[in-house]
């Protein structure tokens, strides 16, 4: 290429102090006027007489030449592939001098190493907070974690398939709202028999409680520690078993909050499958085809989309921290539920005394708009009484107390209000996070402006 058109030539080697040794080797420059900054940096490297090392080294750095990717660094178009990100320019022993700073290393890649996820029962301080009790009963001892003051109005909560209080309510009762509300009320969270964390396995020839006997159960409960009336709260098959308790035992339940309560016997594909996770947890113990079955039971569809670390969590907690041959007799109780008898029985209807009749109390029905559970849900609202009950749908989740915890926080606060329990304390509360909620998007605002 002609120098003209700022071209590359040969320079040859140039011997230095007279004793052969070569300072500038063959190399290639282009033609082109040296840049001022160039000049001036070469001329105050020689006013400060810099040691040869550091002449020869600065100037090895600037007449290095510059490659070009071949074809093997280009695609199919012609254009010039980047196969590696650039790291920030060392400075030279010189240019350190010059500007007196020190020699910066060039930035290395960061790798996480050692990430672990954390179990859901190691979330919040709830083990901290409760005291365990085993109360016992007519078909064995029954596990109970109390949080909060006894002498306050008792909450009773009860787990699904597959978890404990624990990993089903750890997140739950430490969200801010909640620990708020806990400052009136009593918690028991009641374990079904052989499900709490590190159970050992139930002998060959226990007879595992019915869906009714894990019900009677807890007038074992309420009578170990003096309860006269309690508020319930439970989630799939606890749902289920606290509403045969308010069932058979109106005066001793004064509210439900109820989370993908199923009001019906098994159907034929429930029965299968869960017939067939129950024969695979006594045989092969947590098989994959168990935890995909559970995974679904409790998120619905596709959850990692919605929650990765979420669904992470849960599936390490179903392979290291459950019993399998507790959790089969569980499963094999729930499959051969019977119905919960529930009609809404319009007042003044002939035989109205003999027909199956709904549940007194007040309940809150609720689910998540990607739960499997929905339809069970529907129908039992459907056999509820209107004037006393209310079905609500949280969108974008199906583990509510998991994936919405601030919603289902605030329609449980504004239940209890709207029955009559400690009104002046939930009212203050809310008033407290409206007004946090307010100055956020308020500041929010004034950030815009």
């Amino acid at each position: 290429m002609p120098q003209s058109e700022g071209g590359y030539v040969s320079l040859p080697a140039v011997n230095g102090n007279g004793n052969g040794g070569a300072i500038y080797q063959s190399t290639t420059e282009p033609t082109a006027p040296p840049s001022v900054f160039a000049s001036v940096k070469r001329a105050i490297g020689q006013a400060i007489k810099s040691s040869p090392t550091d002449s020869e080294e600065l100037l090895r750095s600037e007449r290095q030449p510059v490659i070009v990717g071949g074809s093997r660094d280009r695609d199919k178009s012609g254009k010039t592939l980047t196969t590696k990100m650039p790291s920030a320019p060392t400075h030279t022993a010189e240019e350190a001098h010059l500007l007196g700073t020190m020699p910066v290393d060039p930035m290395d890649d960061i790798e996480l190493r050692s990430v672990q996820l954390q179990f859901p029962n190691a979330r919040g301080s709830i083990l901290e907070a409760c005291e365990q009790r085993r109360v016992p009963t007519d078909k064995g001892d029954v596990h109970v974690a109390i949080q909060g003051d006894t002498a306050k109005p008792a909450i009773i909560t009860y787990h699904d398939l597959g978890l404990n209080y624990a990993t089903s309510f750890a997140g739950f009762f430490n969200f801010p709202v909640m620990r708020g509300l806990l400052e009136n009320f009593c918690v028991y969270h009641v374990t079904a028999p052989g499900q709490e964390e590190g159970a050992p396995t139930l002998p060959e020839d226990y007879v595992y409680p019915t869906m009714d006997d894990l019900a009677a159960q807890l007038l074992f409960v309420l009578s170990h520690f003096g309860l006269k009336s309690v508020i319930g709260f439970g989630v799939g098959a606890g749902a289920n078993i606290l509403a045969r308790f308010a069932h058979a035992h109106p005066d001793k339940v004064g509210a439900l909050c109820l989370i993908n309560c199923v009001s019906t016997q098994s159907g034929w594909i429930e029965w299968g499958y869960q017939s067939f996770n129950a024969r695979f947890l006594r045989t092969k113990g947590m098989t994959q085809g168990v935890i995909d079955y559970l995974m679904w039971h409790h998120f619905g569809r596709n959850p990692e989309e919605r929650n990765h670390d979420l669904v992470q969590m849960y599936k390490q907690h179903f392979e290291r921290g459950v019993n399998p041959t507790n959790l089969a007799m569980l499963i094999n109780a729930y499959i051969h539920r019977n119905d919960l008898h529930l009609a809404r029985t319009p007042p003044g209807t002939p035989g109205s005394e003999t027909a199956a009749t709904t549940l007194k109390m007040p309940v809150i029905n609720i689910t998540g708009s990607l739960s499997p559970h929905v339809d069970d849900t529907v129908t039992f609202n459907g056999r509820l009484d209107p004037t006393n009950s209310s079905w609500m749908k949280i969108s974008d989740c199906a583990l509510v107390l998991e994936e919405q915890p601030a919603k289902l926080a605030e329609a449980f606060r504004l239940f209890l209000q709207g029955e009559g329990y400690a009104v002046g304390t939930l009212q203050k509360l809310a008033r407290k996070i409206s007004s946090v909620s307010r100055s956020s998007s308020t500041q929010i605002e004034l950030t815009v402006q």
